[in-house]
């Protein structure tokens, strides 16, 4: 691609214009000035959000959407996912008919319950699903901007749409697959960021390993409970954008949601553990729609519920994890049942 434009000049925007200048001749890096862009023109150099690594010469900072949009053959947002609207809205008069549009926010937006690729219907018209897609997948910026090697999933309507983003991305460190399950794709990136912060309150009260693998492993389950039920494939949930991800994202203190997690169940308020963190801690949000969203649609979701109770009820996290232990005995596999009937 001739000309790619990056939406969002914090950590994984500036880890991916550094990503995608390798396979495109002009990338556009877009942020706010309140984020630091004239530092970040100035010195090369995201000192705020990605410091030590230097931007290639190929890669134009701007605050002008305007000028980042023209000729675009693809723009990616890389924005907070409460923000998504907004951005959508901005771009809408300068965003061309034939420009791709790849989603790489992880997130459910709270005052409707959509999806982000909802969200860009909304606000773009039906026809964008034609050249959406959504990037997603266990892929810290820190490490990719360090070219550690990294597998992640692009999942779109259309084949060609995924196939066209494929090839921007893929690098000989960076890997992308293509996947055909946008819904389930963008819940697995959304939901794990819930689990995150529920392994983070475990290790915050100072349970050991054997509570953390257990509640990431029933998270899966819940996660991929809801997913079902909001059209998306089973087994999307065991690859990248689901396991892959959950397994990042809970075992590493670069996960947000991890650390704002353990302030939490050391007994920090929410208020104060969001200014320490400094930075969006989507898993929040997402529990607060999540929950409500399960509570409409009949879908069991015991761990979100809990990290609900404990963020927006101030219950406290030691009784919440007894309550877990404490449900109504169950099968392992019993959204199975007819493959156990006769046991």
């Amino acid at each position: 691609m001739k000309k790619i434009a990056v939406l969002g000049a914090g950590s994984w925007g500036t880890a991916q214009s550094i990503l995608l200048s390798l396979n495109s001749s002009q990338v556009y890096l877009w942020g706010r000035p309140q984020d630091g862009l004239e530092d970040l023109k100035s010195n090369r150099e995201n000192h705020r959000y990605l410091p030590g690594v230097i931007l290639p010469d190929n890669i134009i900072v701007s605050d002008n959407m305007q000028e980042a949009l023209k000729e675009a053959d693809m723009v990616v947002l890389a924005v907070p996912a409460q923000t998504i609207r907004e951005v959508a809205g901005s771009m809408q008069p300068f965003l061309l008919s034939q420009t791709i549009l790849v989603n790489t926010a992880k997130g459910v937006e709270i005052s409707s319950g959509m999806r982000i690729s909802q969200v860009l219907e909304d606000v773009l018209g039906e026809q964008i699903k034609e050249r959406y897609a959504v990037l997603s997948g266990p892929s810290f910026a820190e490490e990719v901007a360090h070219k550690v090697p990294t597998a992640v999933t692009v999942a779109a309507y259309r084949k060609i749409t995924a196939g066209k983003v494929q090839d921007a991305f893929m690098t000989n460190y960076f890997r992308v697959y293509t996947n055909p399950d946008v819904a389930g794709v963008e819940i697995g990136g959304a939901l794990k960021n819930i689990i995150a912060l529920a392994t983070g309150i475990v290790q915050g009260l100072g349970y050991g390993e054997n509570s953390k693998a257990a509640l990431i492993t029933r998270g899966l389950t819940e996660i991929t409970r809801m997913g079902v039920a909001m059209g998306a494939y089973e087994q999307t949930f065991s690859g990248l954008s689901g396991m892959g991800d959950m397994v990042l994202t809970c075992g590493s203190n670069l996960s947000r949601n991890l650390r704002a997690g353990i302030m939490i169940g050391q007994g920090q308020n929410l208020e104060y553990t969001l200014n320490k963190i400094g930075m969006v801690v989507e898993g929040v949000h997402t529990a607060k729609i999540t929950r409500q969203l399960s509570v409409e649609m009949q879908v069991e979701m015991p761990i979100t519920s809990s990290c609900f109770r404990i963020l927006y009820e101030g219950l406290s996290p030691r009784e919440e994890v007894e309550q877990l232990m404490q449900r109504r005995k169950k099968h392992e596999i019993e959204e199975n049942a007819a493959q156990i009937e006769d046991w």
